[in-house]
């Protein structure tokens, strides 16, 4: 497959190949250095610094914004549009099972509780094959059309209560101007999807996340004279399951999907006190704009009239996490030949809507912007076996971190040509 991409890479310089094969054995060790000693969302003080570090022995400068993320800004030595790559930092609240020798035992704290730490989404992957490209771009710096900006993004699985963080400080602070990006390229890491083949989806890729609070206010009363109470947990249950009608009753599912999830309720202290309150707590994921502003409407007069048909009261708190992560199908068009040059034409699939969500999103609202997935499957394993994102047993693959350097440097070269 090599000896077919490198003849079909005919507008990269001659010795393209040679810089991505010699970078390669470094992207996997950045990767394990990375999965070692990873860090919490706005608190990536070390990994921000290594990062820095690299980008500087390549004589590429960068600056530090959105707290600890990094913008490294590479000017090609042919003119050329300002083309922003994306990768994020943090890791997650997760302590790590398993036996592998880079394996993370490190601690932190997360919303005031101690906690371990893991890179259980990929996001170490994600930081060294972009860190392989700009090491690759540099080295080919004077045939290199137009600027590069390299986003290396904390916080994207979201900020610390009450912190702002992640792509929409990054967009706040200035990641995109100085220069001003006219396009922005991600990926993203799968421990499901077959190693080395990319996964992309023209429009709405993946979901937005809104995260929804509910507290229903009753009457307390003795658990023995129910009858004296507004029970608070009757009434969330009526609101629990009347939510699901929202999905199956009032949505054209047609159009795009969506899903309601209540993760978690909590009330009462004793067994035998019907308490005065209820609190309930959730996501909602939708895959188009306009149904999410429904959703919303129907969420809060469904909770409303609910309450009150029990004599209760319910205050609804919706907070957006991400919008939906948009592919503009124009720039997504002309990219899939690019993709196809990296890993090969039968490794390039299309794929379906994500329920998932990404702030990557917010990034499409001041470029056009295209996401798409890298798998990292184990071979031995069926895509069943394989351990699923933020899991203490989440693993992937790193013998194929070579597509990720490769894609990114091909749709930097390709997008320039295509753009004259």
């Amino acid at each position: 497959m090599l000896s077919a991409i490198s003849a079909a890479a005919q507008n990269l310089p001659a010795n393209y190949e040679q810089l991505v094969k010699a970078a390669t054995p470094d992207v996997v060790a950045w990767r394990r250095y990375f999965h070692q000693h990873p860090e919490l969302g706005n608190r990536e003080v070390n990994t921000a610094k290594t990062i820095q570090e690299k980008l500087t022995g390549w004589g590429i400068p960068s600056r530090i914004v959105a707290k600890t993320g990094v913008v490294g800004v590479l000017k090609g030595g042919k003119p050329g549009p300002v083309i922003a790559l994306r990768a994020d930092m943090d890791a997650l609240p997760v302590t790590e099972r398993g036996s592998l020798s880079f394996k993370s035992t490190a601690t932190g704290e997360y919303n005031g509780q101690p906690v371990g730490v893991m890179h259980a989404c990929g996001h170490d992957s994600h930081m060294a094959m972009l860190l392989g490209t700009a090491e690759v771009l540099t080295k080919m710096k004077d045939e290199v059309p137009g600027t590069v900006v390299f986003l290396f993004q904390p916080s994207e699985e979201g900020p610390p209560a009450n912190e702002e963080g992640g792509a929409p400080l990054m967009i706040k602070e200035g990641a995109l101007d100085n220069p001003k990006v006219d396009v922005v390229f991600g990926l993203h890491i799968e421990s499901w999807a077959d190693l080395g083949k990319i996964y992309y989806k023209p429009g709405a890729f993946m979901a937005s996340s809104d995260w929804f609070t509910i507290k229903v206010k009753g009457k307390q009363s003795h658990g023995a004279e129910p009858w004296k109470s507004i029970d608070p947990i009757i009434v969330s249950t009526a609101i629990i399951q009347n939510l699901q009608t929202i999905v199956s009753r009032q949505m054209d599912l047609t159009t795009a999907p969506v899903i309601i999830t209540v993760g978690k309720i909590t009330a009462g202290v004793r067994p035998n006190i019907i308490p005065e309150e209820a609190e309930m707590a959730g996501t909602i994921r939708t895959l188009d704009s306009k149904m999410q502003t429904e959703v919303h409407d129907r969420i809060r007069k469904t909770v409303k009239s609910i309450a009150e048909s029990y004599g209760a009261t319910a205050e609804v708190n919706i907070d957006t996490k991400t919008l939906v992560t948009f592919n503009d199908p124009q720039l997504v068009n002309q990219s899939l030949v690019s993709l196809q040059k990296a890993v090969g034409e039968n490794n390039v699939v299309p794929y379906h809507w994500v329920t998932g969500a990404e702030d990557f999103s917010y990034y499409g609202t001041k470029a056009p912007a295209f996401f798409f997935y890298l798998g990292a499957r184990d071979p031995k394993l069926t895509m069943e076996q394989a351990s699923a994102h933020h899991t203490p047993d989440f693993y992937i693959d790193d013998s194929r971190l070579d597509a990720g350097v490769r894609a990114f440097c091909q749709l930097v070269f390709d997008y320039a040509k295509n753009k004259k």
